[in-house]
């Protein structure tokens, strides 16, 4: 089983209402039959426009949504893409690795129903002072338990980016998935867990600390979304 996730831009022409139909009411049931399932679609909506603020494109322009969902073998992915060009302006697909350190195991929502709060995506690239092993190792071994300690996060997925799938895709190295709760949304301290100012600076201070270590902020993107999950 393999994951495969896939960036999508909305057609000039198409309201964000109409595209959300698309996405989910004839998308979705297409990659059904060409063997797809388990999808989660994160969509830059209406849901989080006070997050304007939070967005950062390190590759212009930044997709409109992002979508993904499992097959037997990306082998098979190329009438899942045909149907997904069917319903964009362009497309980037990545075969990935997921982790999952934090499972959101407190919300959950009907099938294709808004998540609750934010869904938080960023795009890293590994910088080049670093080996793929060492950035993995200060990411995956040492990071990520900073990340949960210091932040209001539920859910964590972190997907290392083993190909791309797509001509002239966005040259990243992972793609992260982080849950935050509804007061995120456009307000910076929130994303931190803190009880007082002190303790807000203290892990601001140290999520920042560990995040140089390797992530150069110039080649990160970050997109603030909403999440739907669909069987």
């Amino acid at each position: 089983m393999e994951k495969l996730v896939y960036l999508l831009w909305k057609p000039d022409d198409t309201a964000d209402n109409v595209w959300h139909q698309q996405l989910t009411q004839t998308l979705i049931p297409a990659l059904r039959i060409a063997g797809a399932h388990r999808f989660r679609l994160n969509l830059a909506d209406a849901g989080v426009a006070g997050a304007d603020s939070m967005r950062m494109a390190c590759q212009s322009p930044l997709p409109d949504a992002l979508l993904s969902f499992w097959m037997n073998s990306s082998h098979e992915r190329h009438p899942a893409e045909k149907a997904l060009s069917a319903q964009a302006k362009q497309i980037a697909g990545y075969s990935v690795c997921e982790s999952e350190p934090l499972p959101d195991a407190l919300h959950s929502a009907p099938e294709g129903e808004r998540c609750y709060g934010m869904n938080h995506i960023v795009f890293l690239q590994k910088p080049p002072r670093l080996s793929r092993e060492e950035w993995l190792d200060i990411w995956l071994e040492s990071h990520t338990a900073i990340a949960i300690d210091t932040q209001q996060n539920f859910g964590y997925r972190q997907n290392i980016v083993v190909r791309s799938l797509t001509k002239h895709a966005p040259a990243y190295d992972a793609i992260v998935e982080e849950n935050f709760p509804p007061e995120a949304i456009g307000n910076q301290d929130a994303f931190y867990r803190y009880g007082n100012p002190e303790q807000l600076a203290n892990n601001q201070k140290r999520m920042f600390q560990s995040c140089v270590r390797f992530i150069d902020f110039d080649k990160m993107g970050r997109l603030p979304t909403s999440e739907y999950n669909f069987k």
